[in-house]
């Protein structure tokens, strides 16, 4: 069995833990370098005791370009803005870079400065990375040099809403996404607003009108809605540690026939159909639940249609730092280097 030399570029934050613990356990990435500038020389498991029995002393390494030369995949796990710094001098050097941040993910670099803040620093690098959401984009994952992850919201909304926008059911214009998430999406480093005490027992809209994932998630519906989608998206904050679960709602679209008769069973089974074969991919007419989804790499969604409103409501839950994460960035790798996209990740979740 052939094994491929991976490494991480900032191994020491929630997603990068999240990758030693699945690398840990894939049969075919041997994990060569951990980088973590903040704790180098740290043990890995004085962080993460979890990762212990895998890692024994081994010490996060500090970053260099030699460092990750000739690797055949890099997972690069960096607060947003400095993947702008590091990829570039990375392509080349090593076979497939995975990027878990958002500095590639748009293809449109004036939306940098308008959503970030900031002028993107190599916008000709934006064309070359593939939008990394292998159930819907998987032919452009397959042997990709250059991958922008999909962030955990955008991945959440767009795979409740996608099949009925592809179907033309639903209006492009007006969709309504309504997400709760978990603490861990805010990263490892400690924040006013993410101390134990201000979470407990609170539940906080955030980002109101201005989230910077809006127009990653418009950009990906955009492609099914075969025009430019119009998203309100309106995150929440939850006193747990991981988990996002959306909902979301679109108007049915004039003479739309798509689905059939708009039911709730032919939404249902519009949204069973188009997963059918995505062993990732969980859809019932059970309510989708965040602890269902802990631990693995798997969706569940579900799918109603309200008559009384004109309205098809779509809901999918997944773990943040699985499957809106370092899960995702696995599967995009193994897609990338050519293995079966399974390889290394639980689809089963942990309960309770």
């Amino acid at each position: 069995m052939q094994t491929y030399r991976a490494g991480i570029v900032g191994a020491s934050g929630f997603t990068g833990a999240e990758l030693l613990r699945l690398l840990a356990g894939h049969p075919q990435l041997q994990l060569e370098v951990a980088t973590g500038d903040s704790m180098a020389g740290e043990s890995l498991a004085g962080l993460y005791p979890s990762l212990a029995a895998a890692y024994g002393d081994r010490t996060f390494d500090t970053y260099s370009p030699d460092a990750v030369d000739g690797l055949d995949v890099v997972f690069v796990g960096l607060p947003h803005g400095v993947s702008q710094s590091v990829v570039p001098e990375m392509i080349g050097r090593v076979g497939h870079i995975v990027d878990l941040g958002s500095d590639f993910r748009l293809k449109d670099a004036a939306l940098y400065p308008e959503w970030y803040g900031d002028e993107h620093s190599c916008p000709e690098l934006l064309d070359r990375f593939v939008y990394g959401l292998p159930e819907l984009f998987r032919s452009e994952v397959e042997g990709a040099e250059l991958i922008a992850a999909t962030g955990c919201n955008a991945a959440t909304a767009t795979f409740a809403l996608a099949p009925f926008l592809k179907a033309g059911v639903i209006d492009g214009d007006g969709l309504i996404v309504d997400l709760v998430t978990g603490v861990s999406g805010a990263g490892r480093p400690p924040k006013p607003h993410t101390t134990f005490c201000t979470v407990d027992e609170d539940v906080t809209p955030y980002a109101l009108l201005s989230h910077r994932h809006t127009p990653e998630i418009e950009q990906a519906l955009s492609q099914f809605a075969g025009r430019d989608a119009t998203v309100l998206f309106t995150p929440h904050l939850a006193p747990m540690n991981r988990g996002i679960i959306a909902t979301c709602h679109g108007r049915l679209a004039a003479g739309a026939t798509g689905a059939g008769e708009p039911t709730t069973e032919s939404m249902l089974e519009l949204m069973a159909a188009t997963y059918a074969d995505e062993p990732f991919m969980v859809v019932s007419d059970r309510p989708p639940s965040t602890k269902a989804t802990l631990g693995s790499n798997t969706v569940h969604l579900t799918a109603r249609f309200d008559p009384r409103t004109n309205t098809v409501m779509a809901m999918a839950a997944l773990d943040n730092l699985m499957k809106g994460a370092s899960g995702m960035a696995v599967q995009c790798a193994n897609l990338a280097l050519g293995l079966p996209e399974q390889t290394g990740l639980p689809i089963v979740g942990v309960y309770p």
